[in-house]
C-alpha cells in the first residue's frame, strides 16, 4: 500500500504552543513533543503527517483584531492544494472562536467547523483527484484563567458544550469524529494551552481514532 497522508489543521495546540506566562509569550514545545509528531511515531512509516497549525487560527471567522488572515476558511484550500494528495484531514479548531470578541454560541463554532469539513469534502485534493476523507477533533475544554482570562471570559460552559455539537455534525455528515478532552486537560498556567503531557496522549489517542476510521 503506498504511503498516506493526513493533513492536520489546527490551531496554536497544533503548532505546540506551549501555556502562555503573559501576553506576547511564544514558546513552543519541541518537534517531537507536538501530537501531530507523536501521532506520526505511533502510525509508522506508512503515514507522512503534515502539521498545519496556525496560532490564532478561528474556522471561519476573520478576527478584528488579530487579523483576516486568522480565518482558517481563507488557508484552506491552499493548504490542500499545496499538500495534495491527501488521504485525511484532522480539523482541530474551535478554541479561538471562543473568545469573548466573537461572542459565539458552541452552535456557531460546531457549524463554522462544519464548514470547513464540508469545504473539504468539496474538493479534489485526495487520491485520483476525490475528496480527502475528514474527521473533526473537538478540541480540549478552555478554562478561564491566566494571562488570557479577560479574553476567554465566558467560553468554559461555550467549550464544555461544542464537542457535543461536533458528534452530531459528524454523525450526520459521515465524519470521523474524536474528542480530546477523554484523553487531555489544558495547562491550567493559561487555561487554553497543553502540556508536553497532554500532547503526548493526544497523538496517542488520534493515531488509533485515525487508524480505525481509515481501516
Amino acid at each position: 500500500m503506498p504511503q498516506r497522508t493526513v493533513l492536520c489543521f489546527g490551531d496554536s495546540n497544533t503548532h505546540g504552543t506551549r501555556a502562555m506566562r503573559h501576553m506576547g509569550d511564544r514558546r513552543r514545545l519541541e518537534r517531537n513533543q507536538r501530537w501531530p509528531t507523536v501521532m506520526a511515531t505511533v502510525l509508522g512509516p506508512d503515514w507522512d503527517v503534515i502539521a498545519e497549525g496556525h496560532p490564532g487560527r478561528t474556522s471561519v471567522f476573520e478576527d478584528p483584531i488579530e487579523g483576516a488572515h486568522k480565518s482558517g476558511l481563507r488557508a484552506l484550500h491552499a493548504l490542500l492544494e499545496s499538500h495534495r494528495p491527501i488521504d485525511l484531514v484532522l480539523i482541530m479548531l474551535g478554541t479561538n472562536d471562543l473568545k469573548a470578541r466573537f461572542g459565539l454560541s458552541a452552535s456557531d463554532i460546531a457549524l463554522g467547523i462544519q464548514r470547513l469539513a464540508l469545504e473539504v469534502r468539496r474538493s479534489d485534493s485526495g487520491p485520483e483527484v476525490t475528496p480527502p476523507q475528514v474527521m473533526l477533533m473537538a478540541p480540549v475544554r478552555v478554562l478561564e484563567g491566566g494571562c488570557l482570562a479577560e479574553i476567554f471570559s465566558g467560553a468554559e460552559n461555550t467549550s464544555t458544550a461544542l464537542p457535543g455539537h461536533l458528534a452530531q455534525i459528524a454523525a450526520s455528515q459521515d465524519f470521523g469524529f474524536t474528542d480530546t478532552n477523554s484523553v487531555a486537560r489544558v495547562d491550567p498556567v493559561d487555561g487554553v494551552h497543553l502540556s508536553a503531557e497532554s500532547h503526548a496522549a493526544i497523538g496517542a489517542h488520534v493515531a488509533k481514532a485515525v487508524t480505525d476510521f481509515m481501516a
